[in-house]
């Protein structure tokens, strides 16, 4: 079996964060190498949404020009990498731990989201290759959700129960948008 990629997502305009996100301090680094220092054990990373990366990291831009969000950048990796499990994680989450992945790994699924307080966790999920017509679709048809893209495909939501049992609490799908989500999330996780 390949080794999955591990497509983090950065090619957002960070609207509400009034900066790039990726370059956002974060620890040491920024957002965007805290992420990637993350991941890397789970699969081989690549930066979806930017043509450059730090430390030689692999980058891609975005393939749809007429098309922005997240189903943009995962149809963009999965046409990229089309026998190859997607392992999509946001610049955003900069609290990722890389087990969480590797656990939702080994579940089947054309897609294996974690569902947290009613939502499901789309930016810190597994795609496999089989998605990406049904991401294609979704676009073609002028829609961006990955939500409407996952009702044409096996979804396995994986429930809050099991990603506990994992010792998950959370801290790997908390998104950091604005700098009142980064301080939160420094409160609550370290």
């Amino acid at each position: 079996m390949k080794r999955p990629i591990v497509a983090v997502l950065a090619g957002g305009d960070s609207t509400r964060m009034g900066s790039d996100k990726a370059v956002v301090p974060f620890a040491s680094s920024t957002m965007l190498e805290t992420v990637l220092d993350s991941v890397s054990a789970v699969g081989d990373p690549i930066v979806v949404g930017r043509t450059k990366a730090p430390h030689g990291t692999p980058a891609i831009p975005d393939r749809r020009t007429d098309s922005r969000g997240p189903l943009t950048g995962l149809e963009t990796v999965l046409r990229h990498e089309p026998e190859r499990t997607v392992v999509l994680v946001a610049v955003d989450h900069p609290f990722v731990q890389p087990q969480t992945l590797l656990d939702m790994l080994e579940l089947e699924g054309d897609a294996v989201i974690p569902l947290h307080n009613g939502w499901q966790q789309v930016t810190c999920a597994i795609y496999r290759p089989t998605f990406l017509s049904a991401a294609s679709a979704t676009l073609d048809n002028g829609c961006r959700s990955i939500i409407t893209a996952l009702d044409q495909v096996t979804v396995n939501l994986v429930h809050e129960d099991t990603w506990r049992s994992w010792g998950e609490d959370g801290r790997s799908w908390f998104s950091v948008d604005t700098p009142e989500r980064l301080d939160e999330g420094l409160r609550r996780f370290g």
